[in-house]
């Protein structure tokens, strides 16, 4: 198949999985998508494709990670640096030596080196895998971005770890000094230019949206949706890891748009342009990755004969002992870091047993595993083959696929066990920072008009009349945001809490109203379009306005339900 179909093929998959996926929410996208893969690849005629490392590491993984590093909450991230760098870097480490040694021991033809090698190929979480599994699980939202903060940077470690034990085994030769001084290369190296990257794109953009404002977003949305991509390549180049130049491009280009308040509508491009593609390279990385399964795993079982336990049961206990040791060093190096944390007010929930379990099956493996497998070279230097390379490309697959069936099982179970965690912290200052916006706005309705002059009094009676109407509305809504305990005005105290109650439905109905007036207006603006009473480039405009309000007023109709415990009875999201 040429080259061009096979990629319209996979994003096509990759969307009618994601369709098919809201019907079978049981089952994990990722795994619908793996399965999907490995069923059309499985037969002699079926889809295969060559699976090239370099090429699927440059192509899918920088975007993704570019976004979950701009996504990712800041202050969360440096709020947790300790347990995460504990995790991306020393868990790292203990997994290497510990896995390492546990293969040997468990299958003595594999050789230490190739050992260490495989130990190195799973030892770092994949974020695009951990995502994927863990976003709609309810899981404790500060325990989430210490599962996203350590996938984002492990895999510098753990490739670095991969290249020196690969090393050893073509050579025999280990230095623990070369190894620090290229991983301190590798990591530092990555990260600064990354980050330098990200900050002259900000700087090049700033100059040209300074002259033009928004009618550059369309071409600012398309660089940036390139700059993981030129990040990624130009750090692979330099010779340092373009992982996390990717990632540290990502966090950077963040933190420049907290300046960037006033262009909507690339805001609004941007968002809707991360979103699509993260949905698109999430599929065709899962579909890849099932494409492999079939070959690997069928090639290792057929050639085990009638022994085709021997390896499945090899590939279980090294995910088993990968998942052991991951809560061993959770539960003595990061919980620790984590009580101060929970201390300091930076984490909401207690590293409970139940949450460091949870945060052990979270460890996630995917197709950044595979790729480092595939990657091993197939010769050694003397042209004979690579010791034991298809027992480590197999055992890697299968542990890609352990994890992510024991993830997908295990998390639910265990996170019903966990006691509800009340209000989220980020509900609540979402809250608080709704009841600020709306204060400053009558704040700013109350004072003098500017530029109306004192002798016209009928400016000055339309303008307070409608800063009366404006101010009221902005009213309901404090009244639907503030909390039980919070000091009332004495209208309000003079109310009963049944009149409260009624006075807030009044302001649901309404904003139910608005919702279903918009629906209308849009209604008449599709029949005004069939009957050829406007063309095209009016409707989408009107239609466009429309859209922006709706979903204003359907964040604001979900607030208002959660005020008063409806929520669950009409969700709008």
């Amino acid at each position: 198949m040429h080259t061009v179909e096979i990629v319209l093929l996979v994003v096509l998959l990759g969307a009618v999985t994601g369709i098919a996926a809201r019907y079978m929410r049981a089952i994990p996208l990722p795994l619908i998508q793996i399965a999907l893969g490995a069923l059309l690849s499985w037969p002699q005629q079926g889809l295969h494709i060559a699976f090239d490392p370099e090429l699927f590491l440059a192509l899918f993984i920088p975007p993704l990670l570019f976004a979950d590093g701009w996504r990712i909450p800041k202050r969360e991230f440096f709020a947790l640096q300790v347990p995460i760098l504990r995790l991306a870097l020393g868990l790292v480490l203990f997994t290497v030596l510990g896995l390492g040694t546990l293969i040997h021991w468990l299958i003595p033809e594999i050789p230490p080196a190739v050992a260490f090698a495989l130990a190195a190929v799973v030892s770092p979480t994949d974020a695009v895998a951990v995502s994927a599994i863990t976003r709609n699980l309810g899981l404790p939202a500060r325990t989430l971005h210490l599962l996203q903060g350590e996938s984002l940077l492990n895999d510098a470690s753990g490739l670095v770890a991969l290249k020196f034990a690969v090393a050893a085994a073509l050579t025999g030769a280990f230095s623990w000094t070369a190894a620090a001084r290229d991983f301190l290369w590798l990591a530092l190296g990555g990260l600064g230019l990354g980050a330098l990257i990200g900050w002259g794109f900000a700087v090049a953009r700033d100059a040209v949206t300074r002259r033009v404002g928004d009618l550059a977003a369309t071409q600012m949305v398309l660089l940036l949706v390139l700059l993981p991509f030129a990040a990624y390549l130009v750090a692979e180049r330099s010779g340092v890891s373009g992982i996390l130049a990717a990632v540290a491009a990502g966090v950077t280009t963040n933190f420049a748009d907290l300046r960037r308040s006033d262009f909507i509508v690339e805001r609004i491009q941007s968002e809707g342009a991360w979103t699509m593609m993260e949905s698109a390279f999430n599929g065709a990385v899962f579909l890849l990755l099932g494409l492999q399964l079939p070959s690997i795993v069928g090639g290792t079982l057929h050639a085990a004969g009638g022994r085709w336990w021997l390896p499945a049961g090899q590939a279980v206990a090294i995910s088993v002992g990968l998942l052991g040791l991951r809560w061993i060093w959770l539960s003595l190096a990061v919980r620790g870091s984590l009580w101060r944390a929970h201390e300091r007010g930076h984490l909401l929930e207690r590293p409970s047993p139940a949450l460091t379990l949870a945060t052990t099956l979270a460890g996630i493996r995917g197709a950044v595993t595979l790729a480092g497998a595939l990657s091993v070279p197939l010769l050694m230097a003397d042209g004979t083959p690579f010791p034991a390379r298809d027992d480590l490309v197999f055992l890697a697959a299968g542990t890609i696929l352990c994890t992510l069936i024991i993830g997908s099982i295990g998390l639910p179970l265990v996170l019903r066990r966990l006691p509800p965690a009340g209000e989220p912290v980020s509900a609540r200052e979402e809250r608080q920072a709704r009841l600020a916006a709306c204060r400053a706005a009558i704040a700013f309705l109350a004072r003098p008009p500017q530029g109306l002059q004192a002798d016209d009094p009928a400016r000055m009676a339309q303008h307070q009349e409608a800063a009366g109407r404006l101010t009221q509305d902005y009213r309901q809504r404090i009244d639907l945001l503030e909390e039980p305990d919070t000091p009332q005005t004495p209208e309000a105290q003079a109310e009963s809490p049944e009149a409260t109650r009624q006075r807030r439905q009044r302001y649901l109905v309404e904003l139910d109203l608005r919702l279903q007036a918009l629906h209308a207006e849009r209604e008449v603006l599709y029949a005004l379009r069939h009957a050829h009473r406007i063309n095209d480039e009016s409707l989408r405009g009107l239609v466009a306005e429309l859209d922006l309000s709706e979903v204003s007023l359907r964040r604001r109709l979900t607030v208002a339900r959660r005020a008063l415990g409806l929520a669950a009875e009409r969700p709008v999201d």
